[in-house]
């Protein structure tokens, strides 16, 4: 069995690219929530040096000059190419294990191990006919050397986008190509631990001291170091592990210097956070409320505040009373509100409600704001969100406040879907 990382290039950047061909093999840049800083790029903006994470503000100039495409996030697009993605891969694939919103592991059929360079050469014409998105795919016995494989596909022109770890004969030239600190689980501090003690590539890893590393990774670090020497230790999981904690939030294109701004955002992550509860199918038992400055600002002010709920809950109507009760908390007139959000903690299936002896647990009542909460969330989906809107979160908001360079939906809204004149 052969084990395949599937990832799309730079993919905000070519979603954005997919959707509007005149930006093909110009450099382009995705911004961050209220056009903040830069989040994706690239490859012609990469050549130019812009960086990960650059605030847009002291780089505007500079793109303009540079004539650099610039796109504000567009999530709702991003969201639908990847389930579009994921389910070409399904169809292609025996098994897969999505691992993120661009990239995937799959399991390769035996039909095709006579010739996978064929088969993965054939699922990129495929996702590139169909989406417009390039592809990257690596293949290894494992997924740690699938991850590397990818890594190698991407980084070495001369394999178009296809590299096969288990076809090469001379694998240790190749892992020692791949830096340390490209090497799956091995982050920053891990990365400058083992350059300390002389092992800077994947394959000084894969051959040092095993008594060494497990005493600084413990058993996760002799699981990757096996799968460098080739054992299949970690499976495909076609499960996602529930979430323990949803947090939604969002930097404010203005300051917030009134309270009743404060309720109305508040108000606004709130319904978008029991959303993602109802579609994950968990419930909430702690609802945590924050509010920051900018980092930048002298005077820097962070608060939180936080409640138990009686009745663990993904009612958006209890979630907003609760949360609503702790803005005056974490409100300060004197400072200049730019960040604000909502955790959502202490996450419960919902197949597991345990109710509360002393609460007034009326069934019949709880079955039917289940019910309302199902119907709102199929108008927003089905119409567009906010088609049903909370008082709280404000009269006329606008969702793309902030955002000045967003691409059309066109994939997702009918009345944004381009015409083509013949």
């Amino acid at each position: 069995m052969s084990i395949a990382l599937i990832d799309s290039n730079n993919f905000y950047a070519a979603c954005e690219q997919s959707i509007d061909p005149s930006t093909i093999h110009r450099p382009l840049i995705v911004l961050s929530n209220n056009d903040g800083c830069v989040i994706a790029r690239n490859a012609e903006a990469k050549c130019l040096g812009i960086s990960m994470g650059q605030p847009y503000f002291k780089v505007r100039n500079e793109l303009k000059k540079l004539e650099v495409e610039i796109r504000s996030s567009n999530y709702a697009l991003y969201a639908d190419m990847s389930q579009r993605l994921m389910s070409i891969l399904k169809d292609k694939c025996e098994e897969i294990e999505i691992y993120s919103i661009d990239e995937a592991f799959a399991k390769v059929n035996p039909s095709y191990n006579y010739d996978l360079n064929s088969w993965a050469g054939k699922l990129r014409e495929t996702i590139y006919q169909n989406l417009g998105l390039a592809i990257s795919i690596g293949i290894g016995v494992n997924k740690s050397q699938s991850k590397i494989a990818n890594y190698l596909a991407k980084t070495t022109a001369a394999y178009a986008g296809i590299f096969n770890l288990e076809s090469i004969s001379n694998k240790d030239k190749w892992l020692e190509k791949v830096p340390i600190e490209k090497v799956w689980g091995i982050g920053k501090n891990l990365s400058h631990w083992c350059q300390v003690r002389g092992i800077h590539n994947a394959r000084q890893l894969r051959d040092m001291p095993s008594n060494v590393l497990r005493k600084k990774m413990g058993i996760t670090g002799i699981r990757l170091q096996k799968e460098l020497q080739g054992e299949q230790i970690l499976n495909l999981s076609f499960k996602s592990a529930p979430k323990k904690e949803t947090c939604v939030s969002k930097s404010s294109p203005y300051p917030i210097t009134r309270i009743e701004e404060l309720r109305q955002a508040i108000a606004t992550h709130v319904i978008i956070a029991s959303e993602k509860l109802r579609k994950q199918q968990q419930y909430s038992c702690k609802i945590t409320i924050f509010a920051r400055t900018s980092l930048y600002t002298p005077t820097f002010y962070s608060q939180s505040a936080t409640a138990n709920l009686i009745l663990p809950t993904n009612n958006s109507r209890t979630l907003l009373s609760s949360a609503l009760g702790l803005t005056e908390k974490i409100f300060h007139p004197n400072y200049l509100l730019i960040k604000t959000g909502v955790i959502m903690q202490e996450l419960l299936s919902e197949e597991y409600l345990q109710l509360n002896l002393f609460s007034n647990n009326n069934h019949k009542e709880l079955s039917k704001q289940e019910r309302l909460m199902k119907r709102i969330d199929y108008l927003n989906k089905r119409y567009r969100r906010n088609t049903i809107q909370w008082g709280a979160c404000g009269i006329n908001q606008k969702d793309n406040n902030g955002q000045k360079h967003l691409s059309p939906s066109t994939t997702t809204r009918m009345k944004e879907i381009p015409v083509v004149y013949a």
